[in-house]
């Protein structure tokens, strides 16, 4: 507690815009910073929790034990070869079909998780696409 007061105590002077920047900072290094959380029930990896919670954020779909709150693994959106949703299920592939590992889970918000990882697996091949093509022109 006294390390928390003296670290407060060095702080005194800063304005609020100063306070907030420092505090952006700071959890902008969190690895679930930005992240999208969703619970559910999965029902494949026996070395898991059954019940899980997915971020979903700019580095890719974090499992989550939600009583730890201990990042069990972290899939990067390039390891991510397929991924189905319906109103009861979120199902994702990692690695290729003869390699590859399923996750099948139970939720009613796979189809706003289906949403959100197309958008950052459409960004992330714009991305890809736009410096392929600026590699090729150099001048």
């Amino acid at each position: 507690m006294q390390s928390i007061v003296a670290y407060f105590n060095k702080q005194a002077g800063k304005s609020r815009e100063e306070a907030k920047l420092m505090f952006l900072k700071i959890i902008f290094k969190w690895a679930t910073f930005g992240s999208a959380f969703f619970e559910v029930k999965q029902t494949t990896e026996p070395n898991f929790p059954e019940i899980l919670l997915i971020a979903i954020n700019k580095h890719g779909v974090s499992l989550i034990d939600p009583k730890t709150k201990d990042i069990l693994t972290t899939h990067p959106f390039t390891k991510i070869s397929n991924w189905s949703s319906g109103n009861t299920y979120f199902h994702i592939t990692i690695g290729n079909l003869v390699r590859g590992s399923k996750l099948l889970c139970e939720t009613s918000l796979g189809y706003k998780m289906d949403d959100l990882l197309t958008s950052y697996i459409s960004q992330m091949l714009t991305t890809m696409s736009k410096q392929r093509s600026s590699r090729g022109h150099s001048r």
